[in-house]
């Protein structure tokens, strides 16, 4: 049976079981219609008489048979009914007890430890397929442009990962490092060519994968990531979007609120709990570091951050050879003059308008891409050149 058919199955089951207990005990019959149906004063009448030789009381009817015949009546509920009938030599059998009570309890505690068994399964499913170990990404410095202080900064950090008996007793080291700044400048491919420049284990991983329907799920993913860090230590774990698991604490008491202060919580505890040289360096990635609690960025758990924003002109000269390669430019683009036209654009920016212009190009056949091709294409991508603006 195909993944996708499964879950519809079961609901499909669900729906037939809660259709059958309706129809079983929940609608109303009405008892009046019903062939030798008698009034609940004829057959307590029967009863002070010993007419009745037998009785089957059930949740909302009673059915009784004298003189060899079978009737049918209302339940009263009454607490002594059964032992009437009892005293007048009746037999009778109570099947009140067995009702739709009886069988949606059986039914919750089916959904319910169902829903356990569930949930833990996507969890442990959930661990394997997304904090995925990795050791080389492909990605390297020079696939990045500018940051070269961040490079040499980032790259001592790693030898202190690597190499620990070579730094203990002279310095502390780092446990977070923080970049921060607006979209679209390479936070994430910072951390991935990082991993892949200092041959370590590399688990990258965003804010949304935290976030759980069921409560303290989202904690106990957190200490699955570090858990599974430690194991495979040297290790970098990247979380990207990390102001949505980050966020402020708020204390108004709402179930987000409770859920997002437990994970801010168990992320404390996680950074508090590397002893020293432990091999472990935590990058979190956000475009609102202002959001962020204080606990989180404190010295001593965060220890550094790094801006990173719009390129500036020396670095889009490099984004600029980068995103050019084979791509033929007319002689008015120069590199400076692109590189006034972009100026305030974030590297994806530059990137996205650059690739549109190609792809213009190649549409109309055109052999280079031009001043008109280059204006059109970030008209089209919503970008807005700085014309008066070129060195």
């Amino acid at each position: 049976m195909k993944k996708h058919i499964r879950p519809l199955v079961i609901i499909l089951i669900v729906l037939i079981l809660g259709a059958g207990t309706y129809f079983l005990f929940f609608r109303d019959r009405p008892l009046s219609s019903k062939h030798n149906y008698v009034t609940y004063k004829s057959f307590s009448a029967a009863i002070n008489s010993s007419e009745v030789e037998s009785a089957v009381i059930e949740k909302d009817r009673i059915t009784f048979s004298m003189g060899g015949s079978e009737y049918i009546t209302e339940n009263p509920h009454s607490d002594t009914l059964a032992e009437r009938l009892l005293s007048s030599g009746a037999s009778v059998t109570d099947n009140s007890d067995f009702s739709a009570t009886y069988v949606l309890d059986i039914l919750f505690d089916v959904v319910f430890f169902g829903a356990i068994a569930f949930g833990i399964f996507k969890l442990l499913q959930y661990s394997n397929r997304t904090f995925k170990v990795v050791r080389s990404t492909d990605v390297s410095f020079k696939d990045i442009a500018g940051m070269d202080n961040l490079k040499k900064d980032m790259a001592f950090l790693v030898d202190v990962l690597k190499s620990p008996k070579k730094y203990e007793g002279r310095i502390r080291p780092v446990k977070g490092v923080i970049l921060e700044g607006p979209p679209g400048n390479g936070k994430t491919l910072f951390a991935k060519a990082l991993a892949h420049e200092t041959d370590v284990n590399f688990i990258a991983t965003k804010g949304a994968d935290f976030q759980s329907a069921l409560m303290s799920m989202s904690a106990r993913k957190l200490k699955m990531l570090f858990n599974k860090a430690r194991r495979h230590r040297p290790c970098i774990v990247f979380i990207d979007e990390f102001d949505s698991i980050g966020e402020r604490r708020n204390y108004a008491g709402t179930g987000i609120d409770k859920e997002n202060n437990r994970l801010i919580t168990t992320m404390l505890n996680e950074m508090d709990g590397f002893i020293p040289f432990s091999g472990l360096l935590v990058i979190a990635a956000t475009n609102s570091y202002a959001s962020l609690d204080p606990a989180l960025i404190r010295p001593g758990r965060f220890d550094l951050k790094y801006t990173i924003g719009n390129p500036d002109y020396e670095t889009r000269l490099e984004l600029i050879g980068l995103y050019t390669k084979g791509k033929s430019l007319s002689s008015e683009l120069s590199s400076d003059y692109l590189a006034g036209l972009l100026d305030g654009q974030s590297c994806a920016a530059i990137e996205a308008v650059l690739n549109e212009a190609q792809s213009i190009c190649q549409m109309q056949n055109s052999t280079e891409i031009s001043s008109e091709i280059l204006i059109s294409a970030a008209q089209k991508i919503g970008i807005k050149l700085n014309i008066k603006n070129r060195k």
